[in-house]
Order: C-alpha cells, then sequence, then structure tokens
C-alpha cells in the first residue's frame, strides 16, 4: 500500500476523534481500511507460506494449514 494511502488512513482517524467525518469521507475510510486489511492478510499468508519449522534432527518441515474443527 502506498505511503499517502497510510498517511490518509490516519488522517481521517484523526479527523473522525474531533470534529466527525462526513459521509463521504467515512466511506472513503472504509475503502483505505479494507485494502490496508487485505494487503496485510495477503503479506502475512505470503509469509507463512515460506516458513518452515526445524526439528531436533536437523529437518526441516514446512508449515500445514491448521483443518477446521
Amino acid at each position: 500500500m502506498e505511503k499517502w494511502k497510510i498517511d490518509r488512513i490516519n488522517e481521517l482517524a484523526r479527523k473522525k476523534k474531533t470534529v466527525g467525518l462526513t459521509e463521504a469521507e467515512m466511506q472513503e475510510q472504509a475503502v483505505l481500511r479494507r485494502e490496508y486489511i487485505d494487503g496485510f492478510k495477503e503479506n502475512l499468508a505470503s509469509i507463512l507460506e515460506n516458513t518452515v519449522i526445524q526439528q531436533p534432527d536437523g529437518t526441516k518441515t514446512p508449515l500445514k494449514k491448521k483443518k477446521p474443527n
């Protein structure tokens, strides 16, 4: 995500705490937050896909997705 978008998210958060947001600003904030969260999740998934666990005997095994209950 571009730095200016993160700056805009922070600017809108500060404005919300002080004077409040217009309807258009609330929608913009929601869109920017969703983009930020989606990017964060994508980055985290990428990191976890490339993570391995090294056992005491030296073997390495990749992480596996946990089965839902």
